[in-house]
């Protein structure tokens, strides 16, 4: 089974339901919930997700959309190895992004799913954005 690990800004597009990211997000959403992929997600997308929803919404509402969101994805636990190589990687302008970037590593995800394709140039790992690694299912099946 596929192991992907998700940017903060496609969960974001899927629980704040995002006009122009919402479709693409729900579909990528959607295989986890049958089981034909494994999504990984970083503690730090979490949190990150949490601070960002309760800014919009009430924040009884935003546990309980985490909380069922949760059941879709795995959380990577955010270590002290993460951190240290997100902290001495300097080909990440953004720290958030290498913490993102090691936690795949970590999780032995085999591609990142984000819009954010430009900050992770120096990627071993494939990174396409959502529209992208569904097109690119369709045409490998």
């Amino acid at each position: 089974m596929n192991k992907l690990l998700v940017d903060t800004n496609v969960i974001i597009d899927l629980l704040a339901k995002r006009e122009a990211f919402y479709v693409d997000s729900l579909k990528l959403f959607s295989l986890a919930d049958r089981s034909e992929v494994q999504l990984f997600v970083s503690t730090l997308s979490i949190a990150n997700t949490y601070y960002l929803l309760s800014d919009v919404m009430k924040l009884k509402n935003v546990r309980s959309i985490i909380r069922k969101f949760k059941i879709l994805v795995n959380a990577y636990p955010l270590n002290d190895k993460i951190v240290e190589l997100a902290l001495n990687d300097t080909s990440f302008k953004n720290f958030e992004d290498g913490i993102q970037y090691y936690t795949a590593l970590e999780a032995n995800c085999k591609v990142i799913v984000t819009r954010n394709t430009k900050d992770f140039k120096k990627s071993n790992l494939p990174v396409l954005r959502p529209k992208e690694y569904l097109l690119n299912r369709i045409s490998n099946s």
